[in-house]
C-alpha cells in the first residue's frame, strides 16, 4: 500500500498516525458493539487491520515509535487497580485472594511449561519461560471490560485483586527462570541473578509507597481539580520513567501507589478523575498492540501455539476452581472466575522481549511470535469471556435485572 507518510517530517507523522489510530479504533468498535463485543476486542482488531502486517496504513516504522504508550497505558491500569487494595478488604479477605492467585497462576504455568516439553519436544529453556509468562494476566482489558458495563460487586473486587497479584507472581517466577536459563548458558547459577531483579522490583514497590505520600501531601483540599489531575499523572509518567531505566515493570510500583494513595487520604475522586482521562490512552494501547501482530508469522504459530493457547485457558481455569474450593467461595465465583483470567498482554509481552534476548535467536524468535500471537487472540476472546463472567456472576447490574424480570414473568407465568 501506498506510504502515505512519505515526505512528511517527524511532527506531521507522528500527529496524523495518532489521527488514524483513534479514527480506526472508533470506527471498528461500532462493528464489534454490533456483535455485542467489548470495546477493547475491536481496538485490538482496528490494530491488526491498520497494522504494518495487513493493510500498512501506519507503517512499522511509526507503530515502533508507539512503544512508550504501553509504559503509560500500564501506568494508569494499575494506579486504578490500587484502589481495590483497601486495608479493611485485604484484612478480611487477604488470604482468599492470595490463595486462589497462586493456584491459578502457578497451575497455568506449571501445565504449560509440562506440555510444551513432553507433548511438543521443545526445549526445556524455552518450555520453563512460556510457562513463566503463561502465569500473568493482563487487567488492562479487564479493566475496561468493567467499566464499560458498570460491572460491582464482590465477584469483581476479588477479580481486580487477584489479576494484579497475578503480575506480582509473574514477575517473581519470571525473575527465578531467567536465572536458571542464564545459569545453565553460563554454567554459573548465582543467587545475584536471582535476587537482583527481586532487588529492583523491591525498590519500586517502595517508591510507589513514597510517591503516594509525596501525592497525598501535595493534593491539599483547597487544590483545583486540573491541578490534581496534572500532578497524578507527572508523578505517574516519572514512577514509570524510573521503572523503565532499569528495565522493570511499572505495574508493581504504580499499583502500590494508588493503594497507598487512598488508603491514606479515602480520596476516591481522584481515581474517577484520571478514569475520565484515561479512554483514549487505553484505545492507543490496545490498538498499538494489535499492529505488533505479523499475520504472516501465524502460519508458523501451529499446533504447539495452539496448545499454548488452550493449555493456559484450561490451567487458569483449573488452578482458579481449586483456589475456590480450598478457600470456600461461592458457587458462581467457583463456576465463572476462570474465565475472566483469560486476557494476556501488556506485562506477558514485555517479558517475551527480554525472554527472546535470553534465548538463542532461533528459540527466542519462536518465543516471541507465540507470546504475540497468543496475546492477540487472548485479547480478542478475552474481553468477550470476562464479560460472559461478569454477567452469569451477577455482577452486571443489567443483568440481575434482566434476570429478576425474566424470574418473575416466569413465576407469573406459572401461577396462571
Amino acid at each position: 500500500m501506498f506510504d502515505i507518510f512519505s515526505g512528511l517530517n517527524h511532527e506531521v507523522t507522528i500527529l496524523l498516525a495518532l489521527t488514524i489510530i483513534l479514527c480506526a479504533g472508533f470506527l471498528v468498535t461500532r462493528l464489534t458493539k454490533l456483535l455485542h463485543l467489548p470495546n477493547v476486542s475491536g481496538y485490538i482488531l482496528a490494530g491488526i487491520l491498520i497494522g504494518p502486517h495487513l493493510l500498512n496504513i501506519i507503517p512499522e516504522t511509526v507503530a515502533e515509535g508507539m512503544d512508550f504508550v504501553a509504559d503509560i497505558a500500564l501506568a494508569f491500569i494499575a494506579f486504578g487497580v490500587g484502589k481495590f487494595f483497601k486495608k479493611d478488604v485485604l484484612r478480611t479477605g487477604g488470604t482468599k485472594i492470595l490463595v486462589i492467585t497462586i493456584a491459578e497462576s502457578l497451575t497455568a504455568g506449571v501445565l504449560v511449561s509440562t506440555a510444551m516439553s513432553l507433548l511438543f519436544h521443545f526445549d526445556w529453556k524455552l518450555s520453563l519461560l512460556l510457562g513463566a509468562i503463561a502465569t500473568a494476566t493482563a487487567p488492562a482489558s479487564t479493566m475496561m471490560t468493567i467499566h464499560q458495563y458498570h460491572a460491582r460487586g464482590e465477584f469483581v473486587n476479588m477479580l481486580l485483586q487477584v489479576v494484579a497479584l497475578d503480575d506480582v507472581v509473574c514477575l517473581l517466577v519470571f525473575s527465578i527462570a531467567s536465572a536458571a536459563v542464564n545459569a545453565s548458558d553460563s554454567g554459573i547459577f548465582t543467587v545475584s541473578s536471582i535476587l537482583l531483579p527481586l532487588l529492583y522490583n523491591l525498590v519500586a514497590i517502595v517508591l510507589g509507597g513514597v510517591f503516594a505520600f509525596i501525592l497525598a501531601k501535595l493534593l491539599r483540599p483547597g487544590r483545583s481539580n486540573d491541578n490534581r489531575l496534572i500532578l497524578v499523572i507527572a508523578m505517574l509518567l516519572g514512577l514509570s520513567g524510573l521503572c523503565a531505566l532499569f528495565d522493570i515493570s511499572p505495574l508493581l510500583s504504580c499499583m502500590v501507589f494508588g493503594s497507598v494513595y487512598l488508603n491514606k487520604t479515602e480520596d476516591r475522586e481522584l481515581f474517577h478523575q484520571l478514569t475520565n482521562f484515561t479512554p483514549p490512552v487505553m484505545s492507543i494501547f490496545f490498538i498499538t498492540s494489535g499492529m505488533q501482530l505479523d499475520v504472516n508469522a501465524l502460519a508458523t504459530f501451529g499446533l504447539a501455539g495452539i496448545g499454548y493457547f488452550l493449555i493456559r485457558i484450561a490451567g487458569k481455569y483449573a488452578g482458579s476452581y481449586l483456589g475456590c474450593l480450598i478457600t470456600r467461595t461461592d458457587r458462581l465465583t467457583r463456576d465463572y472466575f476462570g474465565a475472566a483470567l483469560v486476557p494476556q498482554a501488556g506485562v506477558a509481552i514485555g517479558l517475551a522481549h527480554l525472554g527472546q534476548r535470553i534465548l538463542p535467536t532461533n528459540i527466542g524468535d519462536i518465543l516471541l511470535t507465540m507470546i504475540l500471537a497468543s496475546s492477540v487472540l487472548y485479547e480478542l476472546i478475552g474481553p468477550a469471556c470476562a464479560k460472559f463472567a461478569l454477567f452469569r456472576s451477577g455482577a452486571i447490574e443489567s443483568h440481575k435485572t434482566n434476570l429478576s424480570s425474566f424470574q418473575a414473568q416466569t413465576e407469573q407465568s406459572a401461577a396462571k
